[in-house]
């Protein structure tokens, strides 16, 4: 067995270094594939880490009229409490005290000028989903407001223009994930293809001494394997290189308001990309090595 694998990696080794040409061909395609994927994959999964991050912060904001009592404040908080749509933990209240504190942060030219407070007191509630967001709404509001409650708010037009942009980004990312792998696959293929279509007469000679199938196939697919390995490792090389040229100037405006909001790992995406790579070298070899075995 050991015999074996050593005579298939010695001829795939050979013939590497006989088709040089194609060798780096195949070797660029992997890398141009890889690199490129690896950045997808990075803005991708910090887009999807940003939506969720959005989805997050939509709330639903439970107002209440000037004067009303601790018992419809309490009776409020009760319901919600019990209500299946409110995330567990979310509910919080907020003294018209501090929403003017907030104000003053955010705003402070609206505030700047009050002699009372015109704000009243609130329970801000985040929805167990997203996109549960609007039945969390009509569960307060259906069939009438609680009694205290001046109005409520839950952002619809921007959580629905929220909701839209996530859903299509998920929908983005996935769909182009796999064009991109099926890309990668083709252009490598058809480079193999070259390699192998320059040595049919050495196959079909192989073929009619009485080889078989898998002794022919062994060497091309090692071949894949190298050139798939060789160029998902320069991939990860020049990720390296641009992650420590470019992320420092750009780091400020990606970051996340609450730290939250970031791409995979890098050492994630790095094993990802040479298992990729490994398997579209070896796939590219299988799949076209297969017409050239029909002799």
């Amino acid at each position: 067995m050991t015999g074996r694998f050593r005579l298939l990696l010695s001829e795939a080794w050979r013939s590497l270094g006989a088709n040089l040409s194609t060798t780096i061909a195949a070797t660029m395609t992997v890398l141009i594939g890889m690199f490129l994927l690896g950045l997808f994959i990075a803005l991708g999964t910090w887009t999807v880490s940003w939506s969720n991050h959005v989805k997050r912060e939509l709330v639903v904001k439970v107002y209440f009229v000037p004067g009303a009592s601790a018992a419809d404040k309490n009776a409020v908080a009760r319901k919600l409490q019990q209500n299946q749509y409110v995330k567990p933990g979310s509910i919080k209240y907020i003294s018209k005290e501090q929403a003017l504190q907030i104000m003053r942060k955010r705003a402070p030219e609206l505030v700047k000028n009050l002699t009372s407070n015109p704000l009243g007191d609130a329970i801000t509630v985040t929805p167990r989903r997203a996109e549960d967001v609007d039945s969390l709404y009509n569960s307060i509001v259906r069939p009438s407001k609680p009694p205290g409650v001046d109005r409520v708010l839950d952002g619809k037009r921007t959580s629905h223009r929220i909701l839209q942009v996530a859903h299509v980004i998920e929908a983005v990312f996935t769909i182009a994930t796999v064009i991109l792998l099926i890309a990668s696959v083709l252009l490598i293929s058809n480079t193999i293809r070259l390699s192998i279509f320059s040595r049919r007469r050495e196959i079909e000679v192989m073929k009619l001494v009485g080889a078989t199938n898998w002794f022919v196939r062994g060497p091309f697919m090692l071949e894949g394997l190298i050139c798939g390995l060789a160029g998902s490792l320069l991939a990860v090389l020049l990720l390296v290189i641009g992650k420590a040229l470019a992320l420092p100037a750009i780091d400020h405006g990606l970051a996340g308001d609450g730290g939250d909001v970031k791409a995979l790992a890098f050492p994630v995406v790095s094993l990802l990309l040479v298992g990729m790579g490994l398997a579209l070298g070896a796939i590219g070899s299988g799949l076209t090595i297969h017409r050239f075995l029909r002799v």
